[in-house]
């Protein structure tokens, strides 16, 4: 902010006159040779007409002592101006002296005014009294010459002349030091002025190296920013990558021991019961290894802000129920106790209510598995505006140094491979971002050997206005009346209902496994869910559809029950990365024996020759074995590579080829491109296996809307729109 300029105060009186000094100086110079070149003039003349103008010595005061008294007082002002003064006076005196006429005093005025002039008002006051002296002395030596009445003629004259002077003089001063003051006070502005510009010319310095400065940070930043995506490239790839190889060796395990168990016929006629148990508990922990890669997709899932989650109104007590049922088991094997805490008169949470019992089945795992003495007590409170949910072990406790990196990936507190306690270091980092999703927060407190005590704050309602619609409608007059008896009959949980419309899968998987508590109906057509909803009323109707403006299209035209809203999206699953390869069908490992043979089902191939293409020799072995034991002719050829498969190919012409993707020196991509350029090989009927899930993209649906029979009410739509803003614009 410009600070206001100060104007200076008065200036004194010495600095109008030194100014005004000047302009007299300046002046004075050309008197000086007027004086001089005037008194030459009336030497000449006086000598020429002596009768008219008197004698001609009149002049000389002012010829001599104008130029030499110049030269010897140069530098003194005052000095020079009295001499000149004086010299006129002088002459007026001689010229009043010697030519007695009545005219002569007049000439005393002029050195009167010179002196008001050049020096000052008093100068010429004074210099007035002396020539009024003067004229006295003229009239009264020679009164014949001068009267008394032309004398004071030539007094009046004089301080007439000098009180004009005076008068004029005085505006002339007051001009002049307005002017001075107005002078001063715009050199002040200026020199202001010109410190402004200064300061402005290093500020646009300063914010020229600023912007410099903020070109190179928004180029760090860039850079940063770039190395960042590159490494969540990375990181997908890595995530991608392992998954692949986890579940490769996993579709082995899971399909043999699936074989075993279900068709022990295929390996011998008689296999011992401890065999079938003890593979029983190998295809157990092969689903849990199958688990722990569902949670390694769904930490990257939530680290890139795509997990989902389906909030409801729940009580807390039966999230905590069901987790206490499933870890129950442990417990008492280890001679635990568990106890809990929950009130029954806690507000429902608005919450994922498998994301949540996930969570607190978790922290009970961990409580179980490092507590070997008394055992887990979980409490739940409500503080505010948040329910507050503890799981407090009696275990060895977690040192100070310790706690910060247990929330951390694959972080635990023995990390070394000889630990007592297994685990992977995923459970309390999938729980505490679920917790963060909910907009709650997760924290620990313990001491090494007091226990240790995890919670959890969660919020009772979302932080968003406008939770509370409904209730506006609810009159508080109205009657309430208590049931006299209790009902006998059960009382029935009704899950949600959603009917499911696509060709494939791929809808239904992900729905099956992020909407815990909804039942899932599938349907191929909608003829078929319309028949269907006939049947069983659905809460919902949803679509999966490669083009949603003509799946939308298709449902105008339908009937549709009435209230019944209709979803549509598009998420390109597995028909669509089947599309996209050209192939007839896409598998993704670990597959199971239905799964195979009802692939080959839809292409109608109930015998023939199938060619496996797999790099993996157990693979193809375990493809091999699922295609002998059933009860169909199928002739099986297997080969390790795309180069070997193409000769197979061009020497033999199969009926069905099951094919990886990922394979060392020829890929499955580069044989279906080499099959597609081949006329003579394009019509063989391709089955992708392969541990690539094509749901992995970061973008699942390019377009999502919604109809219903009847339209939407205007609070409706409104809260459609609105619910789509908190969603999608992350608000």
């Amino acid at each position: 902010m410009t600070e206001p300029i100060a104007f200076p105060a008065a200036v004194p009186a010495q600095a109008h006159q030194l100014n005004l000094r000047q302009l007299q100086e300046d002046s004075l110079d050309s008197l000086y040779v007027a004086t001089c070149l005037a008194g030459l003039g009336l030497i000449i003349l006086g000598a020429q007409f002596p009768e008219a103008l008197g004698p001609h010595w009149a002049g000389y005061p002012m010829f001599l002592l104008s130029y030499p008294a110049y030269r010897l007082l140069k530098g003194h002002y005052l000095a020079h101006a009295w001499l000149l003064v004086a010299s006129w006076l002088a002459s007026a005196l001689a010229v009043v002296v010697s030519l007695p006429v009545a005219p002569a005093p007049s000439l005393l005025v002029v050195p009167v005014a010179m002196a008001t002039l050049l020096i000052s008002a008093p100068a010429g006051a004074l210099t007035g009294l002396g020539a009024s002296v003067a004229i006295v002395a003229a009239v009264w030596a020679n009164p014949a010459a001068l009267s008394p009445a032309g004398g004071a003629l030539a007094g009046a004259l004089v301080w007439g002349v000098l009180a004009l002077l005076w008068l004029s003089l005085r505006p002339m001063h007051k001009s002049l030091r307005w002017s001075w003051d107005h002078y001063e006070q715009a050199r002040v502005q200026v020199e202001q002025a010109r410190d402004t510009q200064a300061d402005l010319k290093q500020a646009l310095r300063d914010l020229a190296e600023a912007g410099a400065q903020a070109v190179r940070l928004n180029q760090l930043l860039s850079a940063a920013r770039r190395a960042a995506e590159e490494a969540e490239r990375a990181k997908a790839e890595f995530v991608a990558n392992v998954s692949h190889e986890l579940r490769t060796p996993l579709n082995m395990i899971i399909g043999f021991t699936e074989m075993i168990m279900r068709s022990p016929g295929v390996y011998a006629a008689d296999i011992p019961p401890a065999l079938l148990a003890d593979l029983g508990v190998v295809y157990r922990n092969s689903e849990h290894l199958s688990s722990l890669i569902d949670d390694v997709l769904d930490l990257s899932q939530m680290e890139a802000g795509r997990m989902a989650l389906t909030r409801e109104r729940v009580a807390l007590a039966e999230i905590v129920e069901a987790a206490v049922v499933a870890v129950r088991p442990l417990f008492e094997s280890k001679g635990l106790y568990l106890k809990t805490d929950v009130p029954a008169d806690l507000p429902v949470l608005f919450c994922d209510r498998t994301r949540i019992r996930e969570v607190v089945l978790n922290l009970l795992s961990n409580a179980g598995r490092f507590t070997e003495q008394g055992g887990v007590h979980v409490h739940a409170r409500q503080e505010g505006a948040e329910i507050v949910v503890s799981v407090a072990d009696t275990g060895p406790g977690i040192a100070a140094a310790d706690q910060g990196r247990l929330f951390q990936p694959f972080e635990q507190v023995d990390g070394s491979t000889r630990r007592r306690w297994g685990g992977t270091g995923l459970g309390l980092t999938i729980s505490k971002r679920f917790v963060e999703l909910h907009g709650g927060h997760m924290g620990l407190e313990s001491r090494v050997g007091a226990g240790a005590t995890f919670y959890f704050r969660l919020p009772v309602d979302p932080p968003v206005a406008g939770e509370a619609g409904v209730f506006r409608w609810v009159s508080p007059e109205w009657e309430y009346r208590q049931r006299a008896r209790p009902a006998l009959a059960p009382v029935v949980s009704p899950r949600p209902r959603l009917l499911v419309v696509e060709r494939d899968g791929t809808l239904q998987r992900l729905l099956g496994r992020y909407l815990d508590e909804v039942e899932i109906v599938a349907a191929g057509t909608l003829e078929e869910a319309l028949d269907e909803m006939a049947r069983t009323p659905a809460h919902a109707l949803v679509c999966n559809a490669a083009s949603v403006a003509q799946a939308l299209q298709s449902l105008n035209g339908a009937a549709l029950p009435e209230g019944v809203p209709a979803i549509l999206c598009s998420v390109p699953g597995i028909s669509q990365a089947a599309a996209e390869l050209g192939v007839r069908d896409y598998l993704i490992k670990p597959v199971s024996r239905e799964r195979l043979l009802g692939a080959l089902e839809r292409l109608g191939l109930s015998q023939g020759t199938v060619l496996i293409v797999d790099d993996e020799p157990e693979a193809r072995r375990l493809f091999w074995r699922m295609l002998a034991s059933a009860d169909r002719d199928y002739r099986v050829l297997a080969t390790a590579s795309g180069k070997e498969a193409l000769e197979i190919l061009q020497s033999e012409r199969p009926d069905c080829v099951l094919l990886d993707l990922v394979m060392p020196d020829m890929d499955g991509f580069r044989l279906l491109e080499i099959l597609s350029q081949d006329p003579a090989l394009a019509g063989i009927p391709t089955i992708v296996i392969s541990a690539l899930d094509p749901l992995g993209q970061p973008i699942v649906s390019s377009a999502f809307a919604v109809t219903r029979k009847g339209g939407l009410a205007l609070h409706e739509l409104l809260a459609c729109i609105d619910g789509a803003r908190r969603v999608l614009g992350h608000a």
